[in-house]
């Protein structure tokens, strides 16, 4: 039986591969993909090389910390600069900052002249370049597929994230591992070249402007607007409900690897592939799920799915049992974050589409800094000396305060409609 806040709508084409007969939109599919890639292949070898140079819990954490910062200081104000900027323009200059900045951290860490500070100095340049680039790149995608087909769209481009979460992990612990990190690095660069390509072939007519309003006056607007819409106050609620305590997954995994599992690189690699593939077996059957249990229900569902995974992973010290655990917690990331994500695209009216994404990403990031930094620190507290205990410990307690949060965030109900919402 169908419910009526499903995501999808009964009449639609039901195919979710309909948005890449588009040949704009699969051309940035593809180019999306391989940039995902070199962002991952990034993640594990900024991740083990802080592992090298500094191994503390919390050194570890920074560097999704640092990614993380930019975001939360600015991603406001680069959304209504997307809102207000021709956006085309706007991410060939994200693109071309964000190859620069790689390539110099490969060029540094090749020849040993990368510190842990400079890893972080320029992970947190990166995390600035992201933080243009993500808002506009998410306001762009309903010039690029019919508005019917938009569901659809970002569904993909949650395939393209995750399938690179799996495949990008599993390469570069292999590369890691036979030639150095900057290997990953390298990359990541390459990637963001592919991407500039791709827009300097894009043929947009479009052009946004400031409407006669100040910029003060935009971000004033983009605030008023999320701040008295139900459905996104209550979006954003629960992005934070779940992030925060699920951060205890990223911030430590490389430190589960080499501590409690005693891996390597390639070891952290598998892993992280794991959570990935979890994902895509989650984007797999989101479709279903949202149709039997509705958006509401359906976050509810793999959040604790989540807690579950996090859960197991701090008690066992058994890789296969880790392995099951990193598929659960992928399965349960994926489709808390595409539900949410899906229902705060399709709320927000299209000239508010890059301000109200944009606090998207600012709760995500506030989620996932403060979050990082917290687990990091209770591993570290609860350690004391012994870090394999205190990772276990802290992702236990993470684990059961989201199935507390998943109970909270039941009071704010989540409820959308593709047709309904968007125009």
């Amino acid at each position: 039986m169908q419910r009526s806040d499903d995501l999808i709508h009964p009449h639609d084409d039901p195919s979710p591969w309909a948005p890449l007969r588009n040949p704009i939109y699969r051309s940035f599919w593809i180019a999306s993909l391989v940039s995902n890639l070199g962002t991952w292949m990034h993640e594990i070898g900024a991740g083990w090389l802080m592992t090298d140079l500094d191994a503390s819990p919390q050194m570890v954490a920074a560097v999704r910390t640092a990614m993380a910062a930019p975001i939360v200081l600015l991603a406001i104000p680069a959304g209504v600069l997307a809102d207000r900027t021709d956006r085309r323009k706007l991410l060939l200059a994200t693109q071309t900052m964000l190859l620069l900045t790689t390539a110099t951290l490969a060029v540094l860490t090749y020849s040993g002249a990368v510190t842990s500070w400079i890893l972080l100095a320029l992970t947190f340049v990166i995390g600035l370049g992201m933080t243009l680039h993500v808002p506009t790149w998410q306001a762009s995608i309903p010039e690029l597929v019919p508005r019917i087909q938009l569901s659809r769209a970002i569904a993909l481009g949650s395939i393209s994230f995750n399938l690179a979460r799996a495949l990008g992990p599993a390469l570069a612990g292999i590369l890691v591992a036979l030639t150095g990190s900057w290997i990953a690095f390298s990359f990541n660069a390459l990637s963001f070249a592919g991407v500039i390509v791709v827009l300097l072939c894009w043929k947009r007519t479009r052009s946004e402007s400031t409407r006669g309003l100040s910029f003060a006056l935009s971000l004033y607007q983009g605030l008023r607007y999320v701040a008295r819409t139900v459905q996104m106050r209550n979006v954003l609620i629960r992005v934070m409900l779940f992030v925060i305590p699920a951060s205890a997954l990223w911030g430590l995994l490389p430190l589960v690897a080499r501590e409690r599992l005693q891996w390597g690189a390639e070891g952290f690699g598998i892993l992280v592939t794991c959570v990935g593939a979890g994902a895509i077996i989650g984007a797999r059957f989101l479709p279903k799920v949202q149709t039997r249990l509705g958006s509401h229900f359906t976050v509810l569902t793999a959040m604790l799915l989540f807690g579950t995974g996090l859960a197991v992973m701090g008690t066992s010290l058994q890789r296969p049992v880790v392995v099951v655990a990193s598929l659960l917690m992928g399965c349960g990331w994926m489709l808390t974050l595409t539900t949410l994500n899906t229902t705060a695209q399709i709320t927000l009216p299209n000239r508010m589409r890059a301000r109200g994404m944009s606090c998207y990403l600012t709760a995500m990031a506030i989620s996932m800094s403060s979050g990082s930094f917290l687990w990091g620190s209770v591993a570290e507290s609860i350690g004391q000396g012994d870090e394999s205990i205190g990772i276990g410990h802290a992702q236990k307690i993470a684990a059961a305060t989201i199935f507390v949060t998943a109970a909270i965030g039941m009071c704010f109900r989540l409820s959308a409609s593709t047709e309904r919402h968007g125009r």
